[in-house]
């Protein structure tokens, strides 16, 4: 494992959770990084964070990280996904709207109003040492693992999600979890 890069992205987890906080909106870490916070520990390499993110907070949380040195990335749709840049780390932040009725749905993009599986964001918070931050749900992760390449069938299937999926299975039938 890298852990020069694994220290940098966790000083960047820690900076975002505080400007979420500051700010007074909410933001939750998504895919690996998620499930590394769930299990208590760094299991692998990350290329990015990935977190999901309140669309009607999106501007406010821009500018914010902006103004924390994070670089504005181009590609995927802005009503649908931020990405940003520092000192090479990227982040990249899913955007939700949350429906009245507990819902959580895709923001914008294609499958805008589509609900993300139910209690995405309901699971506790995760915890590496003292950082703590919020995570989606372990169920919801393992979903989101196993069904992303039947949404969105250009999203070949990874070995790295089939290990992941098997981490999270295995903890939570884990005696301590149950």
């Amino acid at each position: 494992m890298d852990r020069e890069r694994a220290d940098g992205q966790l000083a960047q987890i820690a900076e975002t959770v505080g400007l979420a906080r500051r700010l007074g909106t909410r933001v939750w870490l998504r895919g690996g990084w998620a499930m590394d916070f769930f299990l208590g520990g760094p299991t692998r390499d990350h290329g990015d964070i990935d977190w999901f993110a309140p669309a009607a907070d999106a501007a406010a949380l821009a500018a914010g990280l902006c103004a924390l040195g994070y670089t504005p990335l181009e590609g995927v749709p802005p009503e649908q996904q931020m990405d940003f840049v520092k000192d090479g780390l990227e982040s990249s932040f899913a955007l939700v709207d949350l429906a009245p009725d507990g819902r959580v749905l895709v923001a914008g993009g294609p499958w805008a109003g589509t609900a993300w599986p139910a209690g995405l964001l309901a699971g506790p918070p995760g915890r590496i040492e003292g950082l703590v931050c919020p995570v989606v749900a372990a169920e919801a992760q393992i979903e989101i693992k196993r069904m992303m390449p039947v949404w969105d069938p250009r999203r070949p299937r990874r070995a790295k999600d089939a290990e992941d999926i098997a981490r999270l299975r295995a903890a939570l039938a884990a005696p301590a979890r149950a």
